[in-house]
């Protein structure tokens, strides 16, 4: 079961670092603050996080490194047949290295399990590297919209489709335009 056990990602899955993805427990709550800093997001957030039933927390450490600390997460909430992705973040002086990659395919993997219809996120629309990660992934845009996050940038909806049955990615095109 993907909640429970820890998975590893490298070279074969086609990533810079090697790194192991384990669920997020209590004391990677301190780690994982300084991670999400830039995003304002808390020891407090993340313990209400690992305590909502609904809610699938996950992070990366470098199997290679010196330190066992998180270098990135994920938070997604599962919500009848939906996988929603609330949050990816990778520290950044280890940003590009496909952890964050790593991250996501968890997700989607857990979503196959649990044979969720879709998978849904929210990226600022500046955010071209994982605008571009997510289509690799056959993530789609269904909508923007305007002035989402608190300085008034755009977000972009994006969606994944799966089978509930086999688990198989359902491709579709964009549904709105980026380009400005």
């Amino acid at each position: 079961m993907v909640e429970r056990q820890s998975r590893t990602h490298g070279a074969l899955m086609g990533t810079h670092a090697k790194v192991r993805i384990d669920v997020m427990i209590e004391p990677d709550l301190h780690a994982v603050a300084s991670i999400a800093a830039s995003s304002r997001i808390g020891e407090d957030l993340l313990r209400e996080e690992l305590a909502r039933p609904w809610s699938r927390t996950w992070v990366a450490r470098e199997e290679d490194g010196a330190s066992p600390l998180p270098v990135a997460f994920i938070v997604a909430w599962h919500v009848a047949d939906e996988l929603h992705v609330l949050n990816v973040t990778t520290r950044t002086d280890r940003r590009r290295r496909g952890i964050g990659r790593a991250l996501m395919e968890t997700a989607v993997a857990y979503g196959r399990e649990k044979r969720v219809k879709q998978v849904l996120l929210e990226v600022r629309r500046s955010n071209h590297a994982a605008i571009a990660l997510y289509r690799t992934m056959g993530f789609f845009a269904t909508r923007l919209r305007p002035r989402y996050y608190p300085d008034d940038e755009d977000a972009v909806e994006m969606l994944l489709l799966l089978d509930p049955q086999t688990g198989e990615i359902l491709p579709r095109d964009d549904e709105v335009r980026l380009d400005s």
